[in-house]
């Protein structure tokens, strides 16, 4: 109430001030200053604007003189009552001592045209122009009227700011009664829309779901959504019904950003909450495909669109909240961002290595890969490394754009696993027993589960310096390092108890000194029962040992 007495005192002082009085040209001039009007500057129509419709001195009509009415058709009166709202609605506080009191006012950032904008972020089309000696909201400012009062006041609400006054304008407490009746109601409404959507929520969307069989999903990804969702309806409604109320312009000053602020925070934690239930999706789609790859995938496309959905939240609300202007920012990143992307060159070519590893897929989560001095299993792939755990139990952190570009042996990948070793046996070893021994390894190869029956070698195949060599080249299918080793650990077993069985006897480097026998001495050269014998002892040997294996 005092700022508006001050008002109208500035107003009325403006016009004793001689200054003004000077831009009387003509008896028009004249007579609208004795009505109370003056539309020489940006300053004086503002006041005749604002004045003529305060309450204690309500002239509309006066105020109607501020339109440029040029080709529109509509009320004046009304569009005036109109646009006073929007400001109210808006949060635009309008501060006389910021508004220019010369008539020959040009706006410096609008190529010098004549102009006075109040509010460029929140009503960038509501503006004064001076049209011959006159300032008023120009044609184009009133012609949008009516389209920035449907957009302030939505779905109706617009109806209730001439119905709601019925209630009552006696004054309690510097508000009117009908104000702090809407007020009541707004708080009631406010519980009651929370208890509704807390019993959806909670009720039927959880019932819905544990029907479906997904009660785990529906609690742990839906309800926090589904809250957060209700929370911002809420607020959605709040922002549409306290306008209607009509409080004083500074309550809705800081009231309109909160609720600005809002809106675009709670979508962002909106969406933020969906990246969860989107990447759990996925997560179940990966856990069905026999690739580790996809299920490292899935953490980190969920951290990049939480990323992402925090980035552009953010710029929502630094625009819609804090009314900051975020094209500059954005055109200083496009700007520089060819001087980000010269500088992290390594960053961004790693990041593309992981996106093709990703799409390649050379290996995946506990492959065992070799690349120069890269050996170890695969542990993590990330955007811009690979964590590899070496057979020293160490880790090595590799840059994806290196193992893009590098040769890499996968040996996660293969389908056989080789096993090749030369098994000596002594000169002193009749051919025949070579011949059972042989046979036997081949049956045992052939009994073992784990070993590939279409394509094995073993052959008597050279003559070396101390030994006669059999050459052992099979291969097991296993698909790890450990059921590998347990593989080979049942074949070698199995060998030496061949060569027990059958009398083969290995070699290994030795100096042997030949001497003749003494009287009643045997010799060390042992001595071999012949062909049949082998062939009984390699009988029973296959019957005894390789019969239980197969049993």
């Amino acid at each position: 109430m005092i700022k508006k007495i001050l008002l109208g005192f500035l107003f009325l002082f403006s016009f004793a001030n001689p200054t003004y009085s000077q831009l009387i040209t003509d008896q028009e001039d004249l007579d609208l200053v004795q009505d109370g009007i003056n539309l020489s500057s940006p300053y004086h129509t503002t006041l005749t604007f604002f004045y003529n419709l305060d309450k204690n001195h309500f002239y509309p009509a006066r105020a109607a003189k501020t339109l440029d009415l040029a080709n529109n058709d509509s009320e004046p009166e009304e569009l005036v009552v109109k646009l006073q709202q929007i400001f109210e609605g808006k949060g635009i506080v309008i501060r006389t001592s910021e508004i220019p009191n010369d008539p020959n006012f040009e706006d410096s950032t609008a190529n010098g045209e004549q102009r006075f904008y109040f509010d460029r972020t929140k009503l960038p089309g509501i503006f004064l122009e001076k049209t011959g000696n006159r300032w008023k909201f120009s044609s184009f400012s009133v012609a949008q009227i009516s389209e920035l009062h449907q957009e302030t006041y939505p779905y109706g609400t617009d109806r209730l700011l001439n119905i709601l006054p019925k209630i009552g304008t006696t004054e309690y407490l510097g508000l009117q009664l009908w104000q702090l009746v809407g007020i009541t109601f707004l708080i009631f409404l406010t519980f009651l829309a929370h208890l509704i959507f807390t019993f959806l929520v909670d009720r039927g969307l959880i019932y819905f779901v544990d029907r479906l069989g997904y009660s785990n999903v529906g609690e742990n990804y839906l309800l926090p959504v589904a809250k957060i969702t209700s929370f911002y309806l809420i607020v959605l409604l709040l922002s549409f019904m306290i306008r209607v109320l009509q409080l004083p312009v500074e309550i809705y000053a800081w009231i309109i950003p909160v609720f600005d602020t809002l809106k675009p925070f709670l979508i962002t934690v909106i969406f933020y909450k969906i990246v969860d239930v989107v990447a759990a999706y996925f997560g179940h789609l990966a856990s069905k495909t026999e690739s580790t790859l996809d299920d490292q995938l899935v953490p980190l496309i969920r951290k990049t669109l939480k990323a992402l959905v925090i980035i552009v939240g953010t710029l929502f609300v630094l625009r819609d909240g804090l009314n900051f202007d975020i094209l500059p920012f954005l055109t200083g990143i496009s700007i520089g961002g060819v001087a980000i992307a010269l500088a992290a060159q390594d960053t961004i070519k790693n990041f593309f290595g992981s996106v093709m590893i990703f799409i390649d897929k050379p290996f995946q989560v506990g492959d065992w890969v070799t690349s120069g001095e890269i050996d170890g299993t695969v542990e993590e792939v990330g955007f811009r490394s690979t964590r590899i755990r070496t057979f020293r139990n160490s880790v090595m952190y590799v840059p994806n754009g290196k193992i893009a570009d590098a040769v890499v042996d996968n040996h996660g990948l293969r389908q056989y696993r080789r096993f090749f070793t030369i098994l000596t046996i002594t000169y002193n070893t009749p051919p025949e027993l070579i011949e059972e021994f042989v046979k036997g390894l081949h049956e045992i190869v052939l009994a073992h589960p784990k070993t590939r029956k279409d394509y094995f070698n073993i052959f008597f195949n050279n003559l070396s310096a101390y030994s006669q060599d059999v050459m052992f080249y099979i291969f097991f299918e296993v698909p790890t390092w450990p059921e590998e080793l347990k593989a080979r650990h049942e074949i070698l077993i199995q060998i030496v108890k061949l060569a027990n069985v059958l009398g083969v006897r290995f070699a290994f480097p030795t100096q042997t000194l030949h001497m003749e026998s003494f009287p009643e001495k045997s010799g060390l050269t042992p001595s071999y029962p012949g062909e049949s014998e082998y062939k009984t002892r390699l009988s029973n040997f296959l019957q005894s040992e390789l019969g239980k294996k197969n049993t």
